[in-house]
């Protein structure tokens, strides 16, 4: 068995066009996880606080920071229970 770097690999089957487009959603759902994650930690909340305070289940926040879909609604209502805002770039 040859072993194969994983960064070569990557960039190999990030030429496939269909590939790297389902990559880069997948990635930018990550990306917004560990940012909810990150601020609700910063705050010092748990999901349940968190979910208690936007007035959503604790299973949204949950299923938000595993990378699941959810409204700008829902984001919104986290946000600013937060004390924080949505701010949508697309770069």
């Amino acid at each position: 068995m040859t072993n194969v770097n994983f960064d070569d690999y990557l960039a190999e089957r990030l030429k496939d066009p269909s590939f790297k487009t389902a990559f880069n959603i997948e990635d930018a759902k990550l990306a917004s996880a560990v940012t909810l994650m990150k601020a609700r930690e910063k705050a010092g909340l748990t999901q349940r606080q968190l979910a208690t305070k936007a007035a959503v289940p604790q299973s949204t926040v949950a299923r938000i920071e595993r990378g699941g879909n959810t409204s700008i609604d829902t984001l919104s209502k986290i946000a600013v229970a937060l004390g924080k805002r949505i701010e949508l770039k697309l770069i």
